[in-house]
């Protein structure tokens, strides 16, 4: 991804079926609708029979911005979605549909909070304040407002308008979802799987022109009824909605805050005011570090240095960058060669081969007294497809972390085992069950048990699933 703020390319995505009457105007006004960037029609026609797809495929020759697919058979809106995205090369996507209900010039609209970096999704509303607004459908407004109220409970999300068709989102984002609805169910599945990842979705008006049952208008009730039925599955039952796995354990783990609290406790005495967290993930334990005087975070994954720069960006005592963490120079250019007091390593270590050379990274790095805070993965006999899944390398024994941290230079301060219940329900559901993954619903009954949880820590029943290890650098 470029910059916060800047747009390269605008993939628009245009499901056809059957809409010959309204084709050419609508395609026209999608080329001359102004944008402050270079656009992409990505057009899928879902086997029409009305002349649709003889009309497409000469209208897109000689176009180098068209990119035509022909379905052989129909599928359904969902179904020429998932094939548009597979096709787009855009870094943010539309959705419009070949009818003439949206207007294209709202582009410029929607756009303004991507221009402003503030935005993962921007939905288009049409209960907002728009231009203009057809006024039909009473009931048919109702539903969509129904919808949207009971979308709003399920995601914990504020939206006017759930079922609009302008979904303007991040192309990255987009491509990692997995979508799996086949017709106008679409809607609700990509506003939950977006909550779900945890986007941020803004809304900003737009016009609205919607067309009768005689004008070529396709949904009924009964997508009423599938869309209600999508939103319950697509929120409580579809586990794995991304391809990025490691992404789905941390977003799992990100909504456990009373876990995350109850982890930080274990060692926030230890930091000082200057703290370099290496590793951040999507910044589940930096929310928690925002109040020291510097916090400079760094990750390999481009996709999580954007996502913080994004979310804290702007804050004076922040600084967030690209480094690996076996290359010193990375390490030294994060933190602009002034050395910190504190390294937090958390759930990182255990997923590269040269820990040994990373811990001696992080001695060089500390002021003298220094001290260094890191967790990993305890107990080798542990190591299931969860463990796969997130890229480990290793589970630690105690004698291991603590041998290897007293040869980079380290006291070793503190080695303790942390979270036996958790290595239970980790030997469980990657040993028994045979999971890949931690789920939303496993993290949310570990949280609502947590109270015991914290209680039974103190007896030794079972191999703690994590080692909490501080080291200290000689002053």
């Amino acid at each position: 991804m470029d910059s916060p703020g800047r747009i390269r390319k605008l993939s628009i995505l245009i499901p056809v079926y059957n809409e010959i009457r309204t084709l050419e105007r609508l395609l026209q006004s999608v080329l001359d609708a102004p944008l402050p960037c270079e656009r992409e029609l990505v057009i899928v026609d879902d086997c029409s029979r009305d002349g649709s797809r003889e009309f497409l495929t000469e209208f897109a020759a000689n176009r180098p911005n068209i990119r035509l697919v022909l379905h052989k058979r129909n599928g359904g809106k969902g179904a020429a979605i998932r094939t548009a995205i597979r096709h787009m090369t855009g870094d943010w996507a539309i959705i419009q549909d070949a009818d003439l209900e949206y207007d294209p010039r709202d582009y410029a609209r929607l756009l303004v909070p991507v221009q402003e970096g503030v935005a993962d999704a921007v939905f288009g509303s049409r209960f907002l304040t728009g231009n203009y607004r057809r006024a039909m459908f009473f009931w048919h407004t109702m539903v969509n407002k129904l919808l949207t109220l009971t979308s709003n409970v399920l995601n914990d999300l504020n939206l006017t308008d759930m079922e609009t068709c302008y979904k303007l989102v991040r192309a990255d984002i987009l491509k990692n979802l997995i979508i799996r609805s086949k017709g106008f169910d679409l809607e609700p599945e990509l506003t939950a799987k977006l909550a779900r990842w945890g986007a941020r979705i803004y809304e900003v008006p737009i016009s609205y022109r919607g067309r009768t049952y005689a004008e070529g208008k396709k949904i009924g009730p009964r997508d009423a009824v599938r869309a209600f039925l999508a939103m319950v599955r697509y929120r409580y039952f579809d586990v794995v909605y991304t391809r990025h796995e490691g992404f789905v354990i941390l977003q799992s783990l990100r909504r456990a805050r009373g876990f995350n609290r109850w982890l930080f406790s274990q060692f926030s005495p230890y930091l000082g005011d200057q703290v370099l967290e290496a590793g951040c993930g999507i910044g589940n334990l930096t929310e928690l570090m925002l109040d020291r005087k510097r916090l400079v975070c760094v990750d390999l994954d481009d996709f999580y240095v954007d996502r913080l720069a994004q979310n804290y960006g702007y804050l004076a005592n922040f600084r967030i960058g690209r480094a690996d963490l076996t290359k010193r120079a990375d390490l030294r250019a994060a933190i602009e060669d002034r050395p910190v007091d504190s390294i937090v390593c958390v759930n990182v270590l255990e997923h590269i081969e040269q820990d040994e050379e990373v811990l001696g990274h992080f001695h060089d790095l500390l002021a003298p007294g220094g001290r260094v805070v890191l967790l990993v993965p305890h107990d080798p006999a542990l190591f299931t497809g969860v463990d796969e899944a997130l890229g480990h390398c290793r589970r630690y024994t105690r004698g291991e972390l603590t041998t290897k941290m007293q040869a980079a230079g380290f006291k070793v301060v503190k080695c303790k085992g942390f979270n036996r219940v958790g290595g239970l329900g980790w030997r469980l559901s990657g040993k028994v069950l045979g999971r890949r993954t931690i789920t939303p619903g496993q993290m949310a009954v570990f949280e609502l048990l947590l109270p015991l949880i914290r209680f039974v820590e103190r007896f030794p029943f079972h191999s703690s699933n994590s080692l909490i290890a501080i080291g200290e650098k000689s002053s």
